[in-house]
């Protein structure tokens, strides 16, 4: 503990730079502790990170695809532009973290912390929210798409006040989602003109007070959702299902 003590205190605050080899090095030899650091560019492709905490550290542009960050720490970090596909980040603490034009295709996120996060013009598809909390988080022009093998999953996160306007939700899980008050304006949640393509799914969803104007919805499911106080404002509801939801005058169909 004393080691790791007096590495934190020289590195913190500093902005000190350190590449992949003297990463993985300190980390094998049980050094934790990687905040405030400079890791531009890194490249950490299948390593286990697990447990690491990278609170404020700058890793912009690096690559890091399939790594395990399982409880790691990277709060107020910065992953802009950052390639993260299949990336495992299983109940880890993004709080605030910067995600902006970052490829998250297929990462992991169930139970994770990303309150305030920036994932503006993030890929998202196919990346496993579940249970995640993303209170107040911003994912404008977000890229939400199925991939090949699997749908995006937000099944009951936490997006309460979280911006997602202009996102991509097409064929998205959002059964249960705490939704209140998020913003989707001029966000695609309908179907894809492909015959067999899958619909968006926000069963049981609570969208109370949800600006949803000029959202497309073409086909998708709403049954039991909480729709009272949004605002539907020129969205397309074509074949939209509504059964059993609260409408936004509160009223049923």
């Amino acid at each position: 503990m004393k080691k790791q003590i007096q590495y934190t205190a020289d590195v913190v605050g500093y902005g000190k730079f350190m590449d992949a080899r003297e990463l993985l090095a300190r980390y094998r030899a049980g050094d934790r502790i990687f905040s405030g650091l400079r890791l531009l560019e890194v490249e950490l492709l299948q390593v286990d990170l697990s447990g690491a905490d990278f609170s404020g550290s700058d890793l912009r542009q690096s690559r890091l695809g399939r790594t395990h960050f399982v409880k790691s720490n990277f709060t107020q970090a910065d992953l802009s532009e950052a390639l993260l596909w299949g990336a495992n980040f299983t109940a880890a603490d993004c709080t605030q973290v910067q995600l902006r034009d970052a490829d998250l295709s297929g990462a992991v996120f169930v139970q994770a912390q990303l309150p305030q996060a920036n994932l503006i013009k993030a890929i998202l598809c196919g990346v496993n929210f579940q249970g995640a909390n993303l209170a107040q988080a911003w994912l404008i022009d977000t890229d939400c798409r199925p991939t090949s093998d699997q749908q995006t999953n937000l099944r009951r996160a936490n997006l309460q006040g979280a911006n997602l306007s202009y996102a991509d939700l097409s064929g998205a899980q959002l059964a249960q989602a705490d939704l209140r008050g998020a913003k989707f304006c001029r966000a695609h949640l309908g179907q894809s003109f492909r015959p067999d393509s899958l619909k968006t799914d926000l069963t049981e969803a609570n969208l109370e007070g949800a600006d949803l104007s000029y959202a497309d919805l073409t086909g998708a499911i709403l049954r039991g959702a909480n729709l009272k106080g949004a605002d539907l404002t020129g969205s397309t509801l074509r074949n939209t299902d509504f059964t059993g939801a609260i409408l936004p005058d509160g009223s049923h169909p």
